[in-house]
């Protein structure tokens, strides 16, 4: 017995040295290989330097937009009158230049990498030095998020999904029984990818309704449509920095750092303003209710959170969470009955609202599993099933069909993640509710059937106000790992540099060597810990 309690301390401790060393060798590594090298830390002197990663960051989305926006370019989709601008005309013929390739892969890349670079920077100087300008971060973002504004939809064809889905509410074709393709010839059907032609909605019956809002606004304009949506990610983006600010605040935290952890990070501008995904509205909705919450409102924050259960439905983590801790931490079960309650209600009437607003009824519920069609390596529980498929097949097994070894890693996969789901929340009072919900969203993902890096934010920018030790670097890893999981095309890419002139792929790698190496400014050595008189730091 005092063995098997003895157990997760031993794997609590087996994990703090693996990923001390993992961190260290990192930060050896950036120390060593970058020009961060060159800089002793000092003292920090201000927050005057803010405009350098903002112009920084500006440059890198205005190369990301670059590398996205070349006719044929394997960052988008490409079919004639799906955007402003680097789209095919309707009667183009001829093979694609492999020299625009490679150079929408340098604009693409070199962008993604110096963004990173930037952003990381930034993050650890905030770590370091709370109390800065929120107002100057605000234009920040909005400097860095005008690229993403204009870009056509990268790396994901869902937004034309959901268009086509708004088109079918708007004319009542329910979503939640038909799939896109039901619209017969409609322009909306072509930038359809055809894996979900076919597929009813997931989605709650808030974001149909303002699906379908959109689309009648727009006059039932396919690519007026689409820019709607796109508009909608941008306040979802802006009322993220809002909530997570005011978070921060009612947890005692900077809200500064806290701000360029969530609206300024990297996955947030790429996949929820670049890819148009509706989990930025779901977010945005779960980290207000979050918030208010915490700052004592929680009859409204349960109904913000409801609101984003009825966009995407693991939200509905957060209203367990707030009724549970409704009292505190050291309420007993009885006393939790009550809250528990109160939540029930004000999620069972909220839901009810905008069910009867968009007029579908429930048939979301039995759609949420949709997308195990998709079979991805990223996703620990799909990977390790296609894995012990191989191998079966390999030894001469072929009975043993992919799907059915799928279904068993698939569910031990939920299993586990409501496992430790269930213990997070019953540690919550002790480990902070806020910070465990944000971990309990992240392992749903990661122990999901299919983890898409836009789902990362859903958790990501809970901790971005709560994380405790550690987790910071693992935010930070995932935030800048999740979009280049993002990336389509994989193929297109390495078939196309293969049959591209080598001089051209020599100039191509030196200049990403280039963009990963090349010094950002002075301002980057106050991401280090200075270990001089702390009486000199200024803020």
């Amino acid at each position: 017995m005092n063995r098997l309690k003895s157990r997760p301390s031993d794997v609590r401790r087996a994990y703090e040295r693996v990923a001390s060393r993992f961190e260290s060798g990192v930060q050896m590594l950036e120390r060593r290989y970058t020009p961060l090298g060159r800089f002793n830390p000092g003292p920090f002197e201000g927050w005057s330097f803010l405009w350098q990663p903002a112009l920084l960051g500006f440059v890198a989305m205005g190369l990301i937009l670059t590398g996205g926006s070349f006719t044929n370019s394997p960052f988008k989709f490409n079919l004639a009158s799906t955007w402003f601008f680097g789209e095919p005309s309707a009667g183009a013929v001829g093979t694609p230049s492999l020299t625009r390739l490679v150079l929408s892969i340098v604009f693409m890349y070199g962008g993604l990498l110096l963004l990173m670079r930037v952003w990381l920077r930034l993050a650890e100087v905030l770590k370091l030095h709370p109390g800065s300008s929120l107002k100057s971060l605000w234009w920040m973002l909005l400097i860095w998020a005008t690229p993403m504004i204009v870009a056509p939809p990268l790396f994901s064809r869902d937004v034309f999904s959901y268009a086509a889905q708004g088109e079918m509410s708007s004319y009542h074709l329910s979503p939640y029984i038909l799939g896109p393709f039901s619209l017969g010839s409609s322009p909306y059907v072509n930038p359809v990818d055809p894996l979900w032609g076919n597929t009813p909605a997931p989605y709650g019956p808030f974001f149909l309704w303002m699906d379908a809002t959109i689309d009648r606004i727009t006059g039932h304009h396919q690519l007026a449509t689409v820019v709607g949506l796109r508009l909608l990610e941008v306040v979802a983006v802006a009322m993220i920095g809002y909530g997570v600010t005011l978070l921060a605040r009612g947890m005692g935290r900077d809200p500064g750092e806290a701000f360029v952890l969530s609206a300024l990070n990297p996955l947030v501008l790429l996949t929820l303003i670049g890819g148009a995904h509706n989990d930025g509205i779901m977010a945005a909705f779960l980290v207000v209710g979050v918030a208010l919450a915490v700052r004592r409102h929680p009859v409204w924050g349960l109904f913000f959170i409801a609101c984003a259960t009825a966009i995407k439905a693991p939200a509905a983590l957060a209203l367990a969470f707030v009724a549970w801790n409704w009292l505190g931490p050291h309420a007993a079960i009885r006393q939790r009955i009550r809250p528990i309650v109160i939540a029930s209600v004000v999620a069972g009437a909220t839901l009810s609202f905008w069910t009867w607003m968009a007029g579908f009824g429930f048939g979301w519920v039995n759609n949420l599993l949709s997308n195990g069609v998709v079979r991805s390596w990223a996703a620990p529980a799909t990977g390790v099933g296609m894995a012990i498929s191989n191998t079966f097949h390999a030894v001469g097994l072929h009975s043993i069909t992919l799907t059915s070894v799928l279904s068993i890693t698939r569910l031990i996969g939920l299993l586990v993640a409501v496992a430790f789901t269930l213990w997070l929340l019953w540690k919550s009072g002790d480990r902070g509710w806020v910070r465990s919900l944000g971990l309990a969203l992240v392992l749903f993902v990661e122990l999901g059937p299919v983890v898409q890096p836009w789902y990362l934010a859903w958790g990501l920018i809970l901790l971005a106000a709560s994380y405790e030790g550690r987790e910071h670097f693992w935010l930070l890893a995932l935030s800048i790992t999740g979009p280049f999981i993002g990336i389509p095309g994989g193929r297109v890419l390495l078939s196309g540099l293969i049959h591209s002139n080598p001089l051209l792929i020599a100039v191509a790698v030196a200049i990403m060597g280039g963009v990963l190496l090349m010094p950002m400014g002075r301002w980057t050595q106050w991401s280090w810990p200075y270990l001089g008189d702390e009486s000199e730091l200024t803020t």
